[in-house]
């Protein structure tokens, strides 16, 4: 059977649940995995064609699909800003709102080194500390695109970390990943000589009411633990970040959140209670507020 009849099969079975765009982008991504074929190779050979027994892993891929199941898990693997990632299910899948908040922090830390903020005679590099690593996406692609940073990751998760650590050897980057729930965290715990100039975190901000609001796919199969907080306390995650950015950031340095689209004013507000300046809450390619960052004063405290 020629690959293009089997594209067709494809969007007749799942444009009504996916939308025809993606179905086409899934389709691209399971010849590329298994059959090692691309869109361009494809486009110039309609013609290719594969046997009944190389059919098996396609029609597998349609069954999942159909399932609502993220094709990302079946496949193991995905991409996050041009780089590879192993995926499971211990593991949110990286979405493009995270590329966002991680291009920000880049051109970030580019402003940083021009303004000599960095001490270059002592060749002192950015510290990172990503909270909630899960895949290490935003840590891996920081320490790829951060020359000389020194980039720390914790997560609750041993399965989490486990890929997250696969994940660095994969990108060839070294990252000092560890074990820690941040919620129980005392800075006592810490290095005290170790401040960090960038603290960044995708925390669990999605609230029980808003389950109605997701994809199957998103509900039925990503890991809980990284999505999910009580309706009466959205903001947990971030106020113990917040509070331990506020002891462990350099002075000026920066605290960066993915955030709760509809939750921007309050996480604002729960910045400002730790006496953070120049805080600025930024729109995703979609319009919504979805990201936030804020810099540390000599003020560190909350009143």
């Amino acid at each position: 059977m020629i690959l293009k009849d089997l594209e067709k099969i494809f969007h007749d079975d799942l444009d009504a649940l996916y939308g025809k765009q993606e179905v086409s982008s899934f389709f691209v991504l399971i010849i590329n995995f298994y059959y090692n074929i691309s869109r361009l190779q494809l486009a110039l050979n309609p013609e290719i064609s594969i046997n009944k027994e190389e059919q098996a892993p396609f029609f597998k891929a349609l069954k999942h699909l159909k399932e609502e199941k993220p094709i990302q898990y079946l496949l193991g693997e995905t991409e996050f800003l041009g780089l590879p990632f192993k995926v499971n299910k211990n593991t949110l899948i990286p979405r493009p709102e995270t590329e966002e908040l991680v291009r920000w922090i880049v051109q970030y830390s580019e402003w940083k080194h021009q303004r000599f903020l960095i001490d270059k005679e002592k060749k002192r590099h950015l510290n990172i500390l990503d909270v909630g690593t899960g895949s290490g996406c935003i840590a891996i692609s920081l320490a790829k695109n951060i020359p000389g940073a020194k980039v720390y990751a914790i997560d609750i998760s041993v399965e989490a970390l486990k890929i997250a650590q696969l994940n660095a050897k994969l990108n060839n980057v070294d990252i000092t990943f560890i074990k820690e729930d941040i919620l129980k965290v005392t800075i006592d715990r810490w290095n005290s000589e170790l401040d960090f100039d960038i603290i960044v975190s995708n925390p669990p901000y999605v609230r029980n009411m808003e389950k109605k609001k997701m994809t199957a796919n998103v509900l039925d199969n990503e890991p809980h633990l990284a999505l999910f907080v009580d309706d009466d306390n959205p903001l947990l995650f971030y106020k113990k970040i917040t509070e331990f950015a506020a002891q462990k950031l350099c002075n000026n340095g920066e605290l960066f959140f993915e955030i709760n689209e509809y939750l921007g004013n309050e996480t604002v507000e729960l910045l400002k209670e730790y006496n953070f300046i120049n805080i600025e809450l930024k729109n995703d390619l979609f319009g919504k507020n979805r990201m936030l960052k804020g810099s540390k004063s000599e003020i560190t405290f909350a009143n």
